[in-house]
């Protein structure tokens, strides 16, 4: 058996910077998509995903400034797209978690297919039924097209997996919601809640 041996009487002193969280860069990305306001990111963690979803923001037309290497100043009141890119929804998975945003406040989204990493099943069903939940309509031909022309309404949903990013995605979409809605089964990791 493995075993730690603590020895006391030696302080410790000195500082260390603990690093944003890299699972909540995306979702924290996507929500800033919610408001016109300016929002500001602090402790934001540079990614290998970072640069490609802050260069789909400002592609409709987002406002993001770094004004130091883990800060960013976002503001998504000049927003003129609901489209998103399709070569810089290819690099990265994140891209999907905008359709929620983009839907509620917006009333539509026109999302590619997640690309990224390919490790195990990473389906986007689970989104795409909470979306639904919430009255979107939604056509898949190679891009997802998301319409809810008379807003997003709250709802029961029961998630049919604990996924992470589609607990996220139907929170932000309900966050615009009219009414109250209640997500079951949703994920519960840390940065989610």
């Amino acid at each position: 058996m493995s075993q730690f041996i603590v020895e006391g009487g030696h302080p410790l002193s000195g500082t260390i910077r603990p690093a944003g969280n890299k699972n909540e860069l995306q979702p924290a990305l996507a929500a800033s998509l919610l408001t016109d306001e300016e929002i500001t990111l602090k402790n934001v963690p540079d990614t290998n995903d970072r640069a490609t979803l802050i260069a789909i923001m400002r592609d409709i037309g987002v406002r993001v400034d770094e004004p130091d290497a883990h800060t960013l100043k976002i503001c998504a009141g000049s927003l003129n797209s609901t489209s998103l890119n399709k070569d810089l929804c290819r690099k990265v998975r994140g891209g999907f978690m905008f359709s929620g945003p983009l839907l509620a406040r917006h009333g539509k989204a026109t999302v590619p297919r997640p690309g990224g990493d390919k490790i195990g099943r990473r389906r986007v069903d689970t989104h795409i039924l909470a979306l639904k939940a919430l009255g979107a309509k939604i056509h898949t031909n190679h891009i997802y097209e998301l319409r809810a022309p008379k807003g997003l309404t709250g709802a029961d949903i029961f998630l049919d997996e604990r996924s992470v990013t589609g607990t996220e995605n139907a929170v932000m979409a309900a966050v615009l919601a009219k009414g109250t809605t209640v997500i079951q089964n949703a994920a519960s990791e840390p940065h989610v809640q």
